[in-house]
């Protein structure tokens, strides 16, 4: 793939039809999200589609469309630090859908298979699978790897010059570098950007995985084992000492891209010892919920379950919509802390118990039963776990004596 004829592609602009337009709108639609600093939501984008769409449209064409700077917003990336969101206005992330429909079959066939991050068909379950069949192959030592600030400094120069390597259209080129440069609004001020493509905008991952690839495939060259998702990556090797020769590997490559790794956060370890990737901790003797996970879990399930409030029907609508956005994502064939879930699931329903009450007794698990709870709609983590559980291997009153007296012994505080 890498020694492939570059072969570039001019004629991209001519591609943009009103139908794409539609199924542009249509993606950013379905994927919601909150109005730029303009104000204009999805739905008051949509009360003029046509004409908004048409106006956009002759813009992208003749060259003239210009991107409103974009609303800045902090979302917490741990205990102490924040993840900075660049958020275009609805407007721009339609145009940005029209450049990535543009851009992604041309770069797509170039991707390498050890990449899994924002690609057609791909997810962050087929990456984790992926690595997991490394270390059964007898590749037991990880570079754990963190690029520092990876979105937030990436060079412009670097990702114009590799999106330029396939793409010969001037309008297009300009449009991405458009987008690079619109700049960001914060606390009512205006800060231009020169450097990094902002997190949140919807050809952001695409420019990432572009700029990457070139790291993919010298490492191919090398004969490096790895799995990434977008910045996040792991590299697998059968002895210490190619682990350090990887690693140092990485950090050449990516100085060539302006870019480097945490000193803080990137180590050498092993398959026994595990390590977190992709929300999972994977180790030889279990793939499970990472520590961070599982804390952001109960941290959600803390703030809808307060003492002081309600009881109400919507907090189990709530409730459900954590438990199985989390129960969806981590109940894989390969998760192996089914007890886990089940000890959530007991902490959960002490929590409600104290919320009904408004207090903490042992006594309030014979007022409201597990089959109470079931009855209530209420979801559990371990119903989606691999096997599902079989309700017929012992009869409810069983299952549910045995619920009740495992629940007076297990905490999660």
């Amino acid at each position: 793939m890498a020694d492939q004829p570059k072969i570039k592609a001019h004629s991209l602009t001519g591609r943009i039809t009103y139908g794409l337009m539609q199924t542009a709108f249509k993606s950013v639609k379905r994927n919601r999200g909150a109005a730029g600093i303009d104000k204009v939501s999805i739905q008051m984008f949509a009360a003029n589609l046509d004409q908004n769409l048409h106006a956009l449209m002759r813009d992208l064409k003749d060259g003239s469309f210009q991107p409103l700077p974009l609303r800045r917003h902090y979302i917490p990336k741990n205990a102490t630090e924040f993840r900075p969101l660049g958020i275009p206005a609805v407007r721009d992330r339609v145009a940005q859908e029209v450049a990535r429909r543009l851009l992604e079959p041309i770069f797509e066939p170039t991707f390498h298979d050890a990449s899994h991050g924002f690609r057609p068909g791909r997810n962050c379950h087929q990456a984790v699978q992926a690595v997991l069949k490394l270390h059964e192959s007898g590749f037991q030592d990880v570079v754990d790897a963190d690029i520092s600030g990876f979105f937030d400094n990436l060079p412009f120069k670097i990702i114009m010059a590799a999106v330029a390597e396939k793409v010969a259209d001037g309008n297009i080129l300009r449009l991405v570098e458009k987008f690079l440069r619109s700049g960001v609004m914060e606390n009512g001020a205006f800060k231009p950007t020169t450097v990094g493509t902002p997190q949140g905008g919807v050809l952001s991952p695409l420019l990432a995985n572009i700029v990457l690839n070139h790291m993919d495939w010298q490492l191919e060259q090398l004969g490096r084992r790895f799995v990434r998702y977008a910045d996040d990556f792991v590299l697998v090797c059968q002895t210490p000492a190619q682990a350090e020769e990887a690693l140092a590997d990485v950090q050449q490559i990516l100085h060539g891209l302006g870019l480097k790794l945490s000193a803080e956060k990137t180590k050498i370890t092993t398959y026994r010892k595990g390590y977190s990737f992709l929300g999972f901790w994977l180790s030889s003797r279990s793939r499970r919920m990472r520590p961070k996970s599982l804390l952001k879990f109960k941290d959600k399930i803390r703030e809808l379950t307060c003492r002081k409030h309600n009881f109400e029907a919507k907090v189990i609508v709530k409730l459900n919509q954590v438990i199985r956005g989390t129960a969806q994502y981590f109940a894989t064939p390969f998760f192996t802390a089914r007890e886990t879930f089940h000890k959530l699931d007991s902490w959960i329903r002490m929590r409600m118990r104290c919320m009904k009450y408004k207090r903490k007794c042992l006594e309030d698990n014979r007022k409201m039963r597990v089959k109470t709870f079931e009855r209530l709609g209420l979801l559990t983590l371990e119903s989606f776990c691999w096997p599902r559980p079989c309700q017929r291997m012992q009869p409810d009153s069983s299952r549910q004596a045995i619920s009740v007296r495992k629940e007076r012994h297990w905490s999660f505080r």
